[in-house]
């Protein structure tokens, strides 16, 4: 049985993900039985192709035209075979050694959301703006006390992954929508390293519009949740 699939989303990461992809399988060789998948997201480089040329055994899946991070995190979600789910970014800010470290206590673990929180930024001056604004609204309105929702960085039950409810920029919830589901939510330090190659896919304005926009709906969301109950098939006496 695979213990743990690593999820990679990337758009336009070429020059990053296959540096990444090769750092994942020397941080795994002596490591739990994984599998990394790579969801290129309609990439117009040679992102997937970097990837394969990077480990013969990293599984890439690619979506015909770009549908966003969420989109691409549900077709790993989808398709992993793993017991564990971890999600990276695709532009190698995450460090996979950080998975490493905390596999004896995942392995261990009940259900839980093991969730990253960035020690330092190497953010430019936009995306730290735009994340700090993020943050403040959604601690405001849905209270989950999360320090980093925006840290790629996540570590869950891939039965629970399965389960999140699917809308566009749902990866930027996690934290919230995992309590919602009753599931705990640990915070980790980790590390948040500099990109190498390539510009940040973010900008100020539409993002900062959509977020508020998208706090409003998961408000909505958590306030109409109804915890789901046992069913169990009742058979008559005579079987």
């Amino acid at each position: 049985m695979i213990e743990l699939t690593i999820i990679v989303p990337v758009h336009n990461e070429a020059g990053n993900i296959g540096l990444l992809v090769k750092e994942i399988s020397a941080a795994f060789a002596n490591g739990p039985s994984h599998e990394v998948i790579v969801v290129d997201d309609g990439s117009t480089d040679n992102s997937a192709a970097e990837a394969l040329s990077a480990d013969e055994k990293v599984r890439v899946l690619r979506h015909e035209k770009r549908t966003g991070k969420s989109r691409a995190l549900l077709s790993g979600f989808q398709a992993a075979n793993g017991r564990w789910i971890a999600t990276l970014d695709g532009d190698g800010q995450n460090d996979p050694a950080d998975i490493v470290k905390l596999w004896n206590r995942i392995e261990t673990s009940p259900p839980v959301l093991f969730a990253g929180v960035r020690k330092r930024r190497n953010d430019g001056v936009v995306k730290l703006l735009t994340s700090r604004f993020a943050n403040f609204v959604r601690k405001r309105l849905l209270k989950d006390d999360c320090r980093d929702a925006g840290c790629g960085f996540k570590i869950m039950p891939a039965a629970a992954a399965r389960d999140f409810p699917y809308f566009d920029n749902m990866h930027r919830f996690i934290p919230a929508l995992s309590r919602r589901a009753g599931l705990p939510v640990i915070e980790v330090d980790i590390e948040d390293r500099p990109r190498l190659a390539g510009i940040s896919k973010y900008g100020f304005f539409d993002r900062a519009a959509v977020a508020f926009l998208d706090t409003v709906g998961v408000f909505w969301l958590i306030r109409r949740y109804s915890d789901p109950v046992q069913v169990t098939e009742m058979k008559s006496a005579e079987n």
